[in-house]
């Protein structure tokens, strides 16, 4: 008789035990869920990101590339190297490998070599992310003519 007792108030004894253990299974599921949803939506605006910034620099390195063919004697030998390691690291950025151990290491050797040409250059460009810092930037680059540099606010000469 008492085994039947025992019996009878084991799932009273175990109530907590089964709700904890059903409210788990319930959240984990609807944590799997939702936490796919926004690791999703945030791995897009990271993508995007990464992408504009990337963007950003390779159309800097176009423009850069362009002066220099208009104007032959626009950089130095060591500016053309540097805007030339710069293009290499941009292109040998791992866009479809997001995975790569490297893909910070090498964004910051962009980012680093980017400041030395602007400065080099006597130019303060950054990438702030937003569309009117990108269209300030490339009015800032645009207005090479005859060797110098256009715009109002650097009267920046392309030394020779």
């Amino acid at each position: 008789m008492n085994q039947k007792f025992d019996d009878f108030l084991e799932p009273s004894i175990l109530l907590e035990e089964t709700h904890y253990g059903e409210g788990f299974r319930i959240g984990y599921a609807t944590g799997l869920v939702s936490g796919k949803e926004e690791g999703r939506k945030l791995g897009l605006n990271m993508g995007f990101q990464v992408g504009e910034e990337l963007g950003f620099y390779q159309s800097c390195l176009d423009v850069w590339i362009a002066a220099d063919h208009i104007n032959h004697g626009a950089f130095s030998d060591r500016m053309k190297k540097n805007i030339e390691q710069m293009a290499a690291l941009v292109t040998s950025y791992p866009i479809e490998d997001p995975e790569n151990e490297q893909i910070q290491e090498i964004m910051g050797k962009i980012r680093l070599k980017f400041r030395i040409i602007t400065a080099s250059l006597g130019v303060k460009l950054e990438h702030g992310g937003q569309s009117k810092s990108l269209k300030q930037g490339f009015e800032d680059l645009y207005a090479v003519s005859n060797g110098h540099y256009i715009d109002v606010k650097f009267r920046k000469s392309w030394g020779r």
